[in-house]
């Protein structure tokens, strides 16, 4: 079900006036809650509402071989699924393509962010290294169900504790977790993605907003603002000027979302 066109007019001419339909500011967030550990199945989880917006994270650590290019680091998988409960526009099935690019993107943003330490996952060098489950489950989708993951992803990572390996027996002890936890850098990488609307660049929209805008760029950065990744979406351009907008906006907003996060992960 579509966004009908009277509200997308609507919304344009809100945004026309610097106005949304919810009273935010074209830069604003929404209110972000992160509740931890709320599986007791995954060595670590995470629950993040963004307005309405609700998804949930969870880690899951297995023992494995290390790919051929990285013998001596441990594995990373990132994946989502778009569960039909959470939207009349999901539906049961193989990921598609809104499914895979919300995994990619989250996967881009942790791994070139340098956020795990996977040369301190390496068990054996060339034999066995630790692999890193990330499965992202959407439970409500109003809109930005990328910046509500990778929010939910870091914290979920800060919050895992390894499980117990047997070395002798070759096995993972998944009932004995232990204290230790996965080897994190310090500064976390944070997903930040702009949408343009009519020449308006606004951040963190709502489902409606989402179906109007016209293109959109999501930034993994660390809070000081070393990016990491960043991926353009949707087919509409964008001009040189309107990307050094969205760089200069994001900065600002990455620095005010990490204030908001960094009390829950305390």
């Amino acid at each position: 079900m579509e966004t009908p066109r009277l509200t997308a007019e609507r919304i344009r001419e809100y945004l026309a006036q610097g106005k949304r339909f919810d009273g935010r500011k074209p830069e604003d967030f929404r209110e972000i809650s992160i509740e931890g550990n709320v599986s007791n199945k995954a060595e670590g989880s995470a629950r993040v509402r963004l307005g309405k917006t609700e998804v949930i994270v969870g880690i899951k650590m297995g023992v494995a071989e290390p790919y051929p290019d990285s013998p001596n680091k441990g594995n990373l998988m990132v994946t989502a699924e778009l569960l039909p409960l959470s939207s009349p526009r999901f539906e049961s099935g193989p990921p598609r393509f809104p499914a895979v690019e919300l995994g990619r993107l989250v996967d881009r943003a942790i791994r070139e962010s340098k956020f795990i330490d996977f040369e301190k996952l390496c068990i054996k060098e060339g034999e066995k290294v630790w692999s890193v489950f990330i499965d992202i489950y959407s439970i409500n989708d109003d809109g930005n169900l990328v910046d509500a993951a990778g929010i939910a992803a870091v914290a979920a990572l800060k919050w895992t504790k390894m499980p117990k390996y047997d070395e002798k027996e070759g096995k993972v002890i998944y009932d004995e977790p232990t204290d230790k936890k996965i080897p994190l850098a310090k500064d976390i990488p944070i997903c930040i993605t702009a949408h343009k609307i009519d020449g308006t660049i606004i951040v963190d929209p709502t489902l409606e907003e989402e179906d109007v805008s016209e293109a959109k760029i999501t930034i993994g950065a660390t809070p000081d603002g070393v990016i990491s990744s960043m991926q353009k979406g949707s087919p509409a351009e964008l001009s040189i000027e309107e990307v050094h907008e969205i760089l200069d906006l994001t900065e600002k907003i990455r620095k005010k979302v990490f204030l908001k996060i960094e009390k829950f992960l305390e």
